[in-house]
C-alpha cells in the first residue's frame, strides 16, 4: 500500500488536517466567480476577451470550479462525461498521457513527433506533448472546451478544438488559503493546499501543492506490485505585479511528477491454448507483466504574461513560456512474465513559445491579432522485444525538431445593434526536421536499454530529412441577436495540422517513410444558438455542423506477413462528419437545477487507402506495398455516435450550512478503438452513474464531501492494442477506466 511516506508529504498532510479548526475564525473566501456572475450569465474568454457565453459564436462547454467540485471531479478526463461529442481519456498503456478527440478529430498515438488534433492550453500556454497532460483538477477557475477548428484565436492551430484550463486568479486584496484532504477507496489519500497573499499594494504571490497516492485497482500477479495505482505530486506557483493601473505582469511555474507503476493492460485472448501464464485472467485490472514495475514521468514549465493597456480600448499582451518533459517506462504487451512482446521506452521533449497579441475593443469593432512562435524538440527511443522470434529486438530511436511561425487575427464588426460579422485568418509556417534510426538486434533488449551482449543486425531505417508546411486558414461567422434571450450564429472555419515524419517508420517494410507525411485539413460549417429564458432559469445552447476532413493522417501499427510490425502514417483518408449538439441547464427552483448535454455524430469515410505489406514473390525487393480502398468498412475511431449526460443538484439548508446532492449519469454509445472493427477490443455502449453529497457552512469556510463514481461498477475499455498471431503471443490487450470508487473529503478555507 502506498502512503505519504517521506517527511515533506507527511508534513503537508498533517498541516491540511490541522488547519481545519482555525478556519472557524478565518475570513470567508470569495465565492467561485461563475457563481457570482450567475445573474449576468456565464463569462468566458474563448475569444481572448471577456464575453458573455451567449454572445460567442462558438460551440463551447464550460465547467466552473464549483461545478467540478460538486461532482467530485479528479482530473480533466471527467470532461468527457459532460462535453457532447468528445473523447478525453488516459492514453492506452499510460497513467497520465492524454488522448483527445472532438467531433471525430484527434490523435490516439502519443508518440513523439505526432501532433494532436485537439489543443490543450494552460492559461493560454499551448502544451505541445500529451505526456503528463491528464491534468489533475486543483486551484482552477474554470475549464472551457471549444469544439471545431480554432486556429484564428489560439497560438497553435487546432483542427478539432481546444481545451482551456484556466487557473484561479490571485487575490490581490487579502490573504487566503485552502486546505483539502481526500480519503477513499483503494486507500486513496490526497492532500491539496492552495492560496495567495498580497505582499505589497501591487504585488501578490500564490501557489498550490497537490499530493495524490492510491493503491492499484488490480495487481501484478507475477511481481506482486500494484497495477492501476497512482503516485503523483504536482505544484503551481505564481506572482502578479501591477506597478501601474495599465501594466500587469504575472510569472508562473508548474510541475508534475508521476511515479505510478506502468499500466500493462489486460490480456483479452489466450495463447497458446492451455498455457497457464498466457490465459485470460479473471480481473480486468490484473496483469502478469514481467517487463518491470518502474515508470517515471516528469513535466514542468514556466510562463510570463504581460498585459499593457495602451488605452481603455487597446491592450498589448505578451506570453512567453517554456516547457519540458521526460518519460521512462515500459509496456508489456503480452501481459505475461515472458518477454514475448515487451516495449521499454524513453521520451524527452522541450518547447519555447512566444506570443504577442493586440486586443482591441471599440464601439463597433472588437477582436484580437497576434503572432506566435514555437521552437520545440521531441525525441525518444524504444525496443520492440519479440521473445518468440529468435529472440529478436528491434531498436528504434528518433528526434523531431519543429520551428513554427504564425500570424492570426479574429475581428468582429457590429453591423447593426443585433447583427455582427466576425472575420478571421491564420497563416502558419512549420519547419520540421526528422531523424529516425531503426536496427535489429539478436537478444532480449538492445544495448540502449541495458543489454550490452545484444548482437547487432540489419539496419532497417537510418535517415535525416526536413520539410516545410505553409498554409492560410480562414474563419468567418455571422451572429444575430434575435432578442435579449436568443443569439443565433453561422460559421465556417478551416483547420490545418502540418505533416511530419513517422518516428517508428521502417524503411525495409515501407521505403517511402523517409519522405514523411503531408498536412491534414478540416473544413467545418456550423449553425448554432445560445439562449437564456425565464429570467435565466432556462439556458440552452445547440449546434449542427458538417466537417469535411481531407488528407487524414492515419496512424497504424500492424503485424506483417513477414513476422514483423509495420508502422504507417499516411494521408490515407477523407471523411464527411455530420453532427448535432444540445446542452444547457434548468433552474426549477432556487435550490433545484438540472444540467444536461447530448451529442450525435454520423461520420462516413469517402476514401480510405490502406497500405498492406506483403512478401514479393519475385525479389528484389523482398517486400511490396499493396494499396487498397477500404472506405466501405472503416469507421471513425474513438467517436461514438451518441454521447449524453444528465445531472441534478438539490440544495437545502442543514445544520448551519447548505447540503447539496448531485446525482449524475453519462452515456456513450458503441465505439471502435481503431478505424477497423476489432470485436475483442471495441467498446459497446455503456452508462456511468455517479453521485455526490457536499455540505458547506454558511460562511463558506468548511466543506465536507462524499463522492461516488461509477456506482454501477461498469467495466469499460478506454484503449487497446491488437497484435494477434503466434510471433506476438496473440497480444490483444485492453485498458480500462476506473471501477466503482467512493471518496470522502474535507476542505477548510482561511
Amino acid at each position: 500500500m502506498k502512503r505519504f511516506g517521506d517527511p515533506a508529504r507527511l508534513a503537508l498532510l498533517l498541516a491540511s488536517v490541522a488547519a481545519a479548526p482555525f478556519a472557524l475564525c478565518a475570513p470567508a473566501y470569495a465565492q467561485d466567480e461563475a457563481a457570482v456572475q450567475e445573474d449576468e450569465g456565464i463569462v468566458v474568454t474563448a475569444r481572448r476577451r471577456e464575453e458573455n457565453l451567449q454572445d460567442v459564436p462558438i460551440a463551447i462547454t464550460v465547467q466552473s470550479a464549483e461545478q467540478l467540485d460538486q461532482r467530485g471531479a479528479t482530473d480533466i478526463t471527467v470532461l468527457q462525461q459532460t462535453t457532447p461529442n468528445a473523447t478525453i481519456q488516459v492514453a492506452r498503456g499510460s497513467n497520465s498521457t492524454l488522448i483527445a478527440f472532438i467531433r471525430g478529430v484527434g490523435q490516439q498515438d502519443p508518440l513523439w513527433g505526432f501532433e494532436g488534433g485537439v489543443g490543450l492550453y494552460v492559461d493560454d500556454v499551448y502544451v505541445a506533448r500529451p505526456q503528463a497532460a491528464v491534468l489533475d483538477i486543483f486551484d482552477i477557475q474554470r475549464i472551457e472546451v471549444l469544439r471545431g477548428p480554432q486556429g484564428t484565436l489560439y497560438g497553435r492551430n487546432t483542427v478539432g478544438g481546444a481545451i482551456r484550463y484556466v487557473t484561479a486568479p490571485l487575490d490581490t486584496e487579502e490573504a487566503h488559503l485552502r486546505a483539502r484532504f481526500n480519503y477513499g477507496s483503494y486507500n486513496q489519500m490526497e492532500a491539496i493546499v492552495s492560496g495567495s497573499t498580497p505582499i505589497t499594494e501591487n504585488l501578490a504571490v500564490g501557489g498550490a501543492l497537490a499530493l495524490y497516492v492510491r493503491d492499484g485497482y488490480g495487481e501484478n500477479r507475477f511481481t506482486g506490485g500494484e497495477h492501476y495505482d497512482k503516485d503523483v505530486d504536482a505544484y503551481r506557483i505564481s506572482a502578479e505585479w501591477t506597478p501601474t493601473d495599465a501594466l500587469t505582469i504575472r510569472l508562473s511555474a508548474d510541475g508534475v511528477r508521476d511515479d505510478s507503476t506502468p499500466r500493462n493492460g489486460y490480456r483479452l485472448a489466450s495463447f497458446p491454448a492451455g498455457g497457464t501464464s498466457y490465459n485470460v485472467l479473471d480481473d480486468v485490472y490484473d496483469t502478469r507483466a514481467g517487463a518491470g514495475d518502474d515508470n517515471h514521468v516528469t513535466a514542468s514549465g514556466q510562463a510570463l504574461h504581460i498585459d499593457y493597456e495602451l488605452s481603455p480600448n487597446l491592450t498589448i499582451r505578451s506570453i512567453t513560456a517554456s516547457r519540458r518533459g521526460k518519460t521512462n517506462g515500459t509496456i508489456d504487451f503480452d501481459n505475461t512474465e515472458f518477454p514475448t512482446l515487451d516495449v521499454p521506452a524513453y521520451y524527452r521533449d522541450n518547447q519555447f513559445t512566444q506570443e504577442f497579441q493586440l486586443l482591441f475593443d471599440y464601439d463597433r469593432v472588437q477582436g484580437v491579432a497576434g503572432v506566435y512562435y514555437l521552437d520545440g524538440m521531441a525525441e525518444g527511443a524504444f525496443d520492440t522485444v519479440l521473445g518468440l522470434a529468435g529472440p529478436l529486438t528491434i531498436f528504434t530511436q528518433g528526434r523531431v525538431d519543429t520551428e513554427s511561425l504564425a500570424a492570426f487575427a479574429d475581428v468582429s464588426f457590429d453591423l447593426t445593434d443585433s447583427l455582427a460579422l466576425s472575420v478571421g485568418g491564420r497563416w502558419t509556417r512549420d519547419e520540421k526536421t526528422g531523424r529516425v534510426y531503426r536496427q535489429n538486434f539478436t537478444g532480449i533488449r538492445s544495448p540502449f536499454f541495458g543489454n550490452s551482449a545484444a548482437v547487432p543486425g540489419l539496419v532497417r531505417t537510418n535517415y535525416t530529412n526536413d520539410a516545410t508546411f505553409e498554409e492560410f486558414t480562414p474563419r468567418v461567422s455571422l451572429t444575430w441577436e434575435a432578442s435579449d434571450n436568443l443569439t443565433l450564429y453561422g460559421s465556417y472555419s478551416q483547420g490545418f495540422k502540418s505533416g511530419g515524419f513517422d518516428m517508428r517508420g521502417d524503411a525495409v517494410f515501407t521505403p517511402g517513410t523517409v519522405n514523411g507525411y503531408d498536412p491534414e485539413f478540416v473544413d467545418t460549417y456550423e449553425i448554432g444558438f445560445h439562449s437564456s429564458f425565464m429570467q435565466g432559469r432556462v439556458n440552452l445552447s445547440g449546434a449542427v455542423f458538417q466537417s469535411q476532413y481531407e488528407d487524414m493522417q492515419i496512424t497504424r501499427q500492424e503485424p506483417t506477413t513477414l513476422g514483423g510490425i509495420a508502422s504507417f502514417v499516411d494521408n490515407a483518408a477523407s471523411a464527411e462528419i455530420n453532427g448535432a449538439e444540445l446542452e444547457g441547464n434548468i433552474f426549477f427552483t432556487d435550490h433545484f437545477r438540472a444540467n444536461f448535454a447530448v451529442g450525435y455524430i454520423d461520420g462516413q469515410f469517402n476514401e480510405y487507402m490502406s497500405n498492406t505489406v506483403v512478401a514479393n514473390p519475385a525479389p528484389p525487393p523482398a517486400t511490396i506495398v499493396v494499396p487498397i480502398d477500404l472506405s466501405g468498412s472503416a469507421a471513425l475511431q474513438n467517436t461514438p455516435d451518441w454521447t449524453g449526460s444528465l445531472s441534478f443538484t438539490y440544495e437545502t439548508p442543514v445544520a448551519g450550512g447548505m447540503l447539496a446532492f448531485t446525482p449524475s449519469l453519462a452515456y456513450r454509445g458503441d465505439s471502435q478503438m481503431f478505424e477497423f472493427a476489432t470485436p475483442l477490443l471495441d467498446q459497446t455502449a455503456y452508462t456511468l452513474y455517479n453521485a455526490s453529497l457536499t455540505w458547506t457552512t454558511e460562511n463558506d469556510r468548511i466543506r465536507l464531501g462524499l463522492h461516488g463514481l461509477n456506482l454501477g461498477d461498469e467495466e469499460y475499455r478506454v484503449g487497446g492494442y491488437n497484435f494477434p498471431g503466434a510471433t506476438f503471443g496473440n497480444s490483444i490487450i485492453g485498458f480500462y477506466g476506473p471501477p466503482r470508487t467512493v471518496t470522502g473529503s474535507i476542505e477548510v478555507r482561511f
